[in-house]
This record gives C-alpha cells, sequence and structure tokens, in this order.
C-alpha cells in the first residue's frame, strides 16, 4: 500500500475523524466563551468593583524608550483567561458527567433473557435424561 493510501485509510478512520470534529467544535466554543466573559461577565463585574475595565489592569515594570518598547504585566486579561478556562472546564465536566450517567444507565438495564422455546426445552429434558445412568 502507498503511503497514501495508508494515510487516507488513516485519517478515514472513524475514531480520528470524530476527534478532528471535537477539536474544530472545541475551538469555536473556546472562541464563544472568550466573548461571553470577555463582552458579558466582565463589564459588570468591572462596574461592581468601581467602574474598572479587567484589560486595562496591568503593571508596568519598566517604561517606554525610543529604543525599547514598554513591560508590562496584564493581570488584568490574566484574570480573564483565568475566567474563561473556569468556564470551559465546567462546561467539559458537565458534559461528560451528562454522558457517564447515560452510560450507566444503559449498563444498568436488565439483560433480557429470550425465553427459550418449547420444543427446545424438550430437546435440553431428553438430553439430561439420556445422559443419567
Amino acid at each position: 500500500m502507498s503511503m497514501l493510501g495508508e494515510f487516507k485509510s488513516f485519517a478515514m478512520r472513524g475514531n480520528v475523524v470524530d476527534m478532528a470534529v471535537g477539536i474544530i467544535i472545541g475551538a469555536a466554543f473556546g472562541k464563544i466563551v472568550s466573548s461571553f466573559v470577555n463582552d458579558v461577565i466582565m463589564p459588570p463585574i468591572g462596574v461592581l468593583l468601581g467602574g474598572v475595565n479587567f484589560r486595562d489592569l496591568a503593571v508596568v515594570i519598566q517604561q517606554a524608550t525610543e529604543t525599547q518598547a514598554e513591560v508590562v504585566i496584564k493581570y488584568g486579561m490574566f484574570l480573564q483567561t483565568i475566567i474563561d478556562f473556569i468556564i470551559i472546564a465546567f462546561a467539559v465536566f458537565v458534559g461528560v458527567r451528562a454522558m457517564n450517567s447515560m452510560k450507566a444507565k444503559e449498563e444498568a438495564k436488565p439483560v433480557e433473557v429470550a425465553e427459550i422455546p418449547e420444543d427446545v426445552k424438550l430437546l435440553v429434558e431428553i438430553r439430561d435424561l439420556l445422559k443419567k445412568p
């Protein structure tokens, strides 16, 4: 098999395609959460804290000069990223918990044993009688 054919069989395997779809959806979900945190959650929190814009929270370590750029620690952006992470982690937790509970319900279902037909029961009885000495 050629390398191209081998790659095609690898890429078209179900779990690889599922993983790729999950990564793409996860990236899009991350952007949605970032926008939610930056544009919906943080402004009201900033107002509650006295009109603070978290994007502006920073500590200047060194002022800019003609030859060097300003050195800044942007801890406000870091706080927003932490909140993004917490929301994404919680959403993943809820999703995994839901999947686990569905799997547990599926495993807890009683296995239905098919009833043995009468003719098979008779044959089993005959076999058992013939085995006796």
